[in-house]
């Protein structure tokens, strides 16, 4: 009986140092990830959240602090995202504010050529596809922000 005792108690000892070591390895991970998001190596960061994910699913602490860095990294990439599509959207406005008083005065002129027309029209849909864009990554941001928010 006094072995069965001392057995299980070296059990419970080695199942709970190795938990603590796997426990610690997780957190090493979500620090490298960490580390990685402040340096803008969000691909990198990525990664080591989902290597923590597969290799540690037990780490359930050290996953939900990996959920909120993935979170953020999210937010900050479709922020970056939109701040890119928003400049772009501007430029492509101007032009398309240049084109059509060129495209109306050939009109009136009866010099309109369907060229220009041509490029008149595909500027347009790419003024709507940045715009949609545009709209996209706001509706994200919102809902990535609200899940923080939330939980």
């Amino acid at each position: 009986m006094r072995q069965l005792f001392l057995l299980l108690a070296c059990t419970v000892m080695l199942i709970a140092c190795g938990n603590s070591d796997k426990q610690s390895e997780a957190n090493a991970l979500l620090t490298k990830a960490s580390d990685y998001f402040t340096e803008g190596k969000y691909a990198e960061a990525r990664a080591c959240i989902d290597s923590l994910r597969k290799i540690y699913p037990n780490a359930i602490d050290t996953r939900k602090k990996a959920l909120h860095l993935q979170q953020e990294m999210e937010l900050k990439r479709a922020q970056q995202e939109l701040a890119e599509a928003d400049s772009l959207l501007q430029l492509v406005g101007h032009d398309l504010d240049y084109q059509q008083t060129k495209v109306d005065r050939d009109k009136a002129a009866l010099t309109a050529t369907p060229e220009e027309l041509t490029m008149l029209t595909r500027t347009r849909m790419k003024r709507d596809s940045l715009r949609t864009k545009c709209e996209t990554l706001g509706a994200k941001i919102r809902y990535i922000r609200k899940k923080q928010k939330d939980g």
